[in-house]
């Protein structure tokens, strides 16, 4: 089972299921797919076209290249990698600046460390700069209009202020959006902390409609399109991964029209089809579970497959800076444990609550409680959030390391193991073998 960039080994009872992803043939030259999508785009010139004109208009021309971060597993680099081949154009055509911005919404900034693991090489030279937006740098954003639902668009100023822009990213389920990539790279990606009042307000996230896979009257959708509307955007980059993280389409060209061949083919590739909820389900929080903040996406996706009452077990490994995720958040998930989620989610939705950023992320968690019911049991297994550090920071469920010893991968085994060899014979038993990159369905 995937552990983050690790692997768990487990041990699996003979009345386990297995749910995988299903089977897709990954691009046989990743490389030439990319040079062809960005020389042959859906809905606008070849990029070679765009930069040309630009830098005929403006000769000392400056082009934004947004970049998702380190919680996405966006090919940036290697023999699948996206970015040089269009730093290559970029080059080739003559501009003169090229910023690569890292669209962090309000996660915390990546270090120099963590961009250079994440980026090609040829990045760092010269004439390249690398920058990660700061939602709460006011000195960096502008505010360009109001959208129809009263959000005050303020967006990061180097973006704006850039001759040639250009968005990047992965298509894949995304439990607020319905799906990511396309206009989420600037909304939340390159917005001020006041955009998400809106945008992840208690409102928006407490819409049945923003989930999974739900596109028309997603709320949360139509506001990043909105947002990104208003900021313009010149030139899409998007792809999709299977199961092993290979590339399997790119989609370039306009905003719109390239994301929506992006997301047509996601909706086909993404549905995990089940008989019957389990008694028990037993998940990873994949590459993107790097902080419990992080981890609630895989645990959103596979509450669908637990019967209320059942068990859901969640495999973890937290190696961000903060186990649990940025202070904001840290401020707000005790509310959980504390109320219950039905008390939580109506006091976000209080007229005297106060916002707090990252909130939205107890919404999500209470959506799994929601689907448990009322003696639905979800453990944790997070060798970083254990024992006293599982009680400190006030996390909603159950221990899985409570009573064992250890640390590390090893810890974790121990953890997932111990409850794969208590679940009875006669209650049923599923694996998500692809964490959150699946969404269960069961079959009418």
């Amino acid at each position: 089972m995937e552990f983050g960039a690790e692997t768990l080994r487990l041990h699996l009872p003979d009345h386990a299921e297995v749910l995988a992803l299903p089977s897709v043939t990954p691009l046989p030259q990743p490389a030439a797919a990319i040079r062809d999508a960005l020389a042959n785009p859906i809905g606008a010139p070849a990029l070679a076209d765009i930069v040309r004109q630009k830098v005929r208009h403006n000769p000392g021309a400056r082009a934004v290249l947004v970049v998702s971060d380190n919680t996405r597993p966006v090919p940036y680099r290697g023999e699948q990698g996206i970015l040089e081949p269009v730093l290559d154009v970029l080059r080739a055509g003559g501009v003169a600046t090229i910023e690569i911005l890292v669209a962090t919404g309000t996660h915390r900034p990546m270090t120099e460390a963590e961009l250079r693991r994440m980026l090609p090489e040829t990045a760092f030279r010269a004439g390249v700069t690398v920058t990660n937006h700061c939602c709460t740098e006011v000195a960096e954003l502008r505010q360009i209009g109001r959208t129809a639902r009263g959000t005050e668009v303020w967006i990061n100023r180097r973006y704006l202020d850039a001759d040639l822009k250009i968005l990047t990213g992965l298509v894949e389920p995304h439990f607020m959006a319905g799906v990511s990539g396309g206009a989420k790279a600037i909304c939340p990606g390159l917005v001020g902390e006041q955009v998400t009042y809106v945008f992840h307000g208690a409102p928006l996230m407490s819409n049945p409609r923003a989930d999974s896979l739900v596109l028309e009257g997603n709320p949360c959708r139509e506001e990043a399109r909105a947002v990104a509307a208003t900021a313009g955007v010149d030139f899409l980059l998007n792809v999709t991964l299977d199961r092993h993280k290979q590339l399997t389409g790119v989609f370039a060209g306009g905003l719109d029209p390239a994301h929506a061949c992006a997301t047509q083919k996601a909706l086909a590739e993404v549905v995990i089809p089940f008989e019957h909820p389990y008694d028990c389900v037993v998940t990873h929080a994949g590459f993107v579970g790097i902080n419990h903040y992080q981890a609630a996406k895989a645990a959103v996706e596979a509450a669908r497959a637990v019967k209320p009452g059942g068990t859901l077990v969640l495999a973890a490994n937290l190696t961000d800076t903060h186990p649990v995720g940025g202070v904001n958040y840290r401020r707000v998930l005790p509310l959980l444990r504390q109320l219950g989620h039905d008390a939580a989610e109506q006091r976000l939705l209080a007229e005297d609550w106060t916002f707090i950023p990252e909130q939205w992320e107890l919404q999500m968690w209470a959506r799994v409680f929601r689907r448990l019911g009322p003696h639905g049991k979800f453990i944790l297994c997070a060798p970083q959030l254990t024992g006293t550090k599982f009680h400190e920071h006030g996390i909603h469920g159950h221990d899985g390391g409570a009573g064992l010893t250890g640390a590390g991968r090893e810890l974790a085994e121990a953890m997932v193991q111990r409850v794969l060899d208590q679940v009875p014979r006669h209650h049923s038993l599923a694996v998500l073998a692809d964490g959150p990159y699946g969404v269960p369905q069961q079959r009418p």
